[in-house]
């Protein structure tokens, strides 16, 4: 493997640039946790998903905070440790996202209903929490974790650089499951999307992911279009930390380009508010509901108790309407 490039130099407006993106999604992952929180009846199993998806963001924007925040210089006992759990929250982040389009797939696609989606999420939090803390235990353990310049990074700690095995651990630590991400969900959704517009008569049967009750054309095609986006926006944000960890393999200089450090640094650490904005901002049911309290806190209105017998207003009474999928009848 050739000599890697020299070392590249934050900018002062780029750590600037890519602390706010943390801030940002940092924010964005709250927000999802936090109407998971407020709303049980939102709560379908999908949603639970995004929860965990949200925690590993969060998690993932505070110790990418730290890492822009210190611009360490060596691989002291913090660059450790902030590598250590960027590393774990990242790898685990790959596994939810793709889990996520997974079943998808098999409650849309393959129907699968019952006991068996209960022992599929189980395998879900075998498999994405446990297979990233292995990993980072084991690079910490083999002292993998450290200092790396900032050629595979923006300034935050991973795999040191002076390993002589550096591009096997920086595979297993990441860029493996980034890359095999680029290749399922892309297959996934479009599965789920092929299999819906062959099936729009039947659409009002599995009323998918996003919006009302009644499947009528604006939400299908509201669904049709975030199926399509939601692959791209997780291509979008990563592909530019791909970019750069094949430039360092290559010892070339481009690694340093200021756009290319700027966009793998929005990339790493905003995908907790793109799913912000795609689960929250862009999902009717959860936007109104959001508007609705903000808007009894800042004009509080008197109390009206209901006759009694009289039905609940709509926007209680709406259960998995904002659901990635809806909530399925156990057997």
């Amino acid at each position: 493997m050739p000599s890697p490039a020299p070392p590249t130099e934050l900018l002062p407006w780029e750590r600037a640039v890519v602390l706010l993106s943390c801030v940002l999604s940092a924010l964005g992952s709250g927000l999802l946790v936090a109407t998971h929180a407020l709303w049980p009846d939102l709560r379908s199993r999908a949603r639970r998903l995004l929860l965990f998806l949200s925690l590993t963001d969060l998690l993932s924007a505070a110790s990418y905070f730290y890492g822009v925040l210190q611009d360490f210089a060596g691989s002291s006992w913090d660059c450790v440790l902030q590598g250590a759990l960027s590393t774990f929250a990242n790898t685990s982040s790959f596994f939810w996202t793709v889990a996520i389009a997974f079943y998808l797939y098999l409650s849309i696609v393959r129907a699968a209903r019952g006991p068996s989606t209960d022992h599929l999420l189980w395998a879900f939090h075998l498999i994405s929490w446990g297979v990233p803390l292995a990993i980072t235990v084991a690079a910490v353990s083999l002292k993998k974790i450290g200092y790396d310049a900032s050629d595979v990074s923006v300034g935050w700690c991973w795999i040191n650089l002076e390993a002589e095995d550096r591009v096997l651990w920086m595979l297993l630590t990441g860029k493996l499951w980034e890359m095999l991400a680029y290749v399922l969900l892309p297959l996934l959704y479009l599965l789920v999307r092929k299999h819906i517009n062959r099936a729009h008569q039947a659409l009002s049967e599995y009323r998918p992911i996003w919006e009302g009750r009644q499947l009528q054309r604006g939400s299908s095609a509201m669904a049709d279009k975030k199926l399509i986006l939601i692959p791209l926006i997780f291509i979008c944000l990563r592909v530019w930390s791909t970019v750069r960890f094949v430039l360092t393999l290559c010892g070339s200089p481009a690694v340093q380009s200021p756009v290319l450090v700027v966009l793998h640094g929005i990339g790493n650490t905003f995908q907790g508010g793109a799913n912000c904005i795609m689960f929250v901002l862009c999902t009717r049911a959860v936007r109104t509901r959001l508007l609705s309290l903000c808007c009894c806190r800042c004009y509080p209105q008197p109390s009206t108790q209901s006759p009694p017998g009289a039905p609940a207003p709509r926007g209680m009474t709406e259960s998995q309407d904002s659901g990635l999928i809806p909530k399925v009848p156990s057997t």
